[in-house]
């Protein structure tokens, strides 16, 4: 954890492992911290064991690497068992819980299934929707140490999978520009020698190009996917869908 009080999250960001939420989105967490917000990270589990580790300690350290990397405020961990990562009701408490302390604006998680990968990527997810919900419940003080009930006002979420390009289902899709942060991205990634050694280079190229692909799908540079589960509302749709140009007249009829 890099800061020990407990002021609000503006956004909190939940993954399986350390490594996770670099991977997919690490660029958009330096990203918001570069403008301001305050963001946060929770790992389930600390990733052990795992092959190429040498132990706990060491995965922590690059952990920690890597927040420092992307500017991140607060990194938790809540050390769940890895491999045995199950949805489970003491599992979403404990997340409600870092909710409940942090009290974030929004909250970032897995979505859908990674096949050929963690079936720990699927329960995170399940854990995350669930503590989403257990955070705000009131009448259930006895399950959350005294700490106050919290709505959340908006839940996106993540896709990990590297090798693919059709999107999975929702009701709607967010490109995030990280034009600016992808080197650093990369970057906390490597902070992760124990996982990503020489003979995994390949990963980076991967990661680098399906950002550039989502970035070019947005007129970005590079770019990260997120699902969003509500229907999108504006109250000026010309505005939203032909943005004036930086310095340019945005009022009606505005011109030079």
């Amino acid at each position: 954890m890099a800061e020990s009080e407990d002021a609000p999250l503006d956004l909190i960001a939940v993954g399986a492992h350390p490594d996770d939420l670099e991977i997919a989105c690490g660029g958009t967490l330096a990203r918001l911290s570069d403008l301001g917000y305050r963001v946060g990270m929770v790992d389930l589990t600390d990733g052990e064991p795992t092959p190429g580790s040498p132990g706990p300690d060491v995965r922590a350290n690059e952990a920690e690497r890597a927040r420092e990397i992307l500017g991140v405020h607060v990194r938790v961990s809540l050390n769940l068992p890895n491999r045995r990562l199950f949805d489970s009701f003491e599992a979403r408490v404990a997340l409600a819980r870092v909710f409940r302390r942090y009290r974030p604006r929004i909250v970032l998680g897995f979505g859908g299934k990674t096949i050929l990968a963690s079936p720990d990527h699927y329960q995170a997810m399940l854990i995350t929707d669930a503590a989403v919900f257990y955070s705000r419940l009131s009448k259930w003080d006895e399950h959350f140490g005294g700490l106050p009930p919290h709505t959340i006002t908006n839940q996106l979420s993540f896709p990990i999978a590297l090798h693919r390009l059709d999107m999975p289902e929702s009701s709607g899709y967010i490109v995030a520009d990280i034009g600016h942060t992808l080197e650093r991205k990369l970057e906390a990634i490597r902070a992760y020698g124990s996982q990503f050694p020489p003979s995994k280079s390949r990963l980076f190229q991967t990661v680098e190009m399906m950002n550039r692909y989502f970035g070019l799908t947005a007129g970005f540079e590079a770019g990260e996917l997120f699902m969003n589960y509500r229907s999108f509302g504006v109250d000026d749709l010309i505005r939203w869908a032909a943005p004036p140009p930086i310095g340019g007249d945005d009022r009606p009829g505005g011109g030079s």
